[in-house]
């Protein structure tokens, strides 16, 4: 216990919220244990042109890369990540050792109009990077005008707050962990007050809501990890996860996936769109193992 534990994160005010949670958490469960961070600069923190849903060898990872480099050269020890920015790969000598339980999964629409997204000027143009939210906000909206928004979540209220933008999406999880409150229906940014709406027909990201933490494979800290892992999550996220690769998935496929635990089986929906041009297919299928229930799913996205 007296060597002390060297947690790799981003610096991003949200990664070091989940760092901090993650920190004060493994405290918590081991008295005496020391725990140093260190802040590791990735290739999307660097590269704020790139564009996040390209397909490319060098988008892969592009918020978790580093992060695994400095894991596997023993720079760090531990890695806290949004697994939602995870490869459903993860690479040999390293190990989700950790799933924590899982914040709110709701996608949020923020906007500088009241009224939520029936109440959005015709022709609003609104900032999302994710083809799965772009893909899906059309079908209900076909004359909003996407364009893409990079920046990390203040930054993007600014964005909107500033008039940049009509409206926006954010993860529930990622402005809760930041502090904000979200049962006004509001927040005020700049002095802007903009509105919140919760956009429960749209299905999350794999692994949204969840923090992951990685680790060597034969590292100490994969027992001392133990104390924060929650199973049930773990298995939820498995499944969808597991979707994602089925349907040889990186972050560029617009797949909204959720699974949750009903009568000892895992219950997974998802909703694929293959591209612009496509309806979303959607697919449900319960079952008892997470790999059960992926396979099920996908075997229907594929199959329609």
């Amino acid at each position: 216990m007296t060597q002390p534990l060297i947690l790799g994160t981003r610096g991003s005010d949200l990664a070091l919220a989940q760092s901090l949670l993650v920190k004060q958490s493994l405290e918590a469960a081991h008295p005496g244990l020391i725990i140093e961070q260190k802040i590791i600069t990735t290739t999307g923190d660097t590269r704020t042109t790139l564009a996040l849903h390209e397909p490319t060898a060098e988008g892969a990872g592009l918020f978790t890369k580093q992060l695994e480099e400095a894991l596997l050269s023993g720079e760090i020890d531990l890695a806290v990540h949004s697994l939602k920015d995870l490869p459903v790969e993860t690479p040999a000598g390293l190990v989700l050792a950790a799933i924590l339980p899982r914040a709110p999964i709701a996608d949020l629409l923020i906007s500088r109009h009241p009224g939520g997204l029936t109440e959005l000027p015709f022709g609003a143009v609104v900032g999302t990077s994710s083809p799965r939210r772009a893909l899906l906000l059309k079908e209900q909206r076909p004359d909003l005008l996407i364009q893409p928004i990079r920046g990390n979540v203040p930054t993007r209220l600014l964005k909107v707050a500033a008039g940049n933008y009509d409206a926006t999406i954010l993860a529930a999880a990622g402005l809760g962990r930041l502090g904000h409150d979200l049962s006004t229906g509001e927040l005020e940014v700049n002095g802007v007050k903009l509105s919140i709406e919760s956009l429960d027909w749209m299905l999350p990201a794999p692994g949204q809501g969840a923090i992951a933490v990685e680790t060597r494979s034969e590292d100490r800290a994969v027992e001392l990890l133990s104390a924060l892992h929650d199973e049930a999550t773990a298995r939820c996220v498995c499944a969808e996860r597991l979707v994602l690769k089925h349907l040889g998935g990186g972050c560029h496929l617009a797949l909204g996936a959720l699974a949750t635990e009903q009568a000892g089986e895992v219950l997974l929906r998802a909703v694929f769109v293959p591209d612009a041009a496509s309806h979303p297919l959607k697919a449900e299928a319960a079952a008892a193992t997470p790999e059960q229930a992926a396979r099920l799913v996908a075997n229907q996205l594929l199959s329609p």
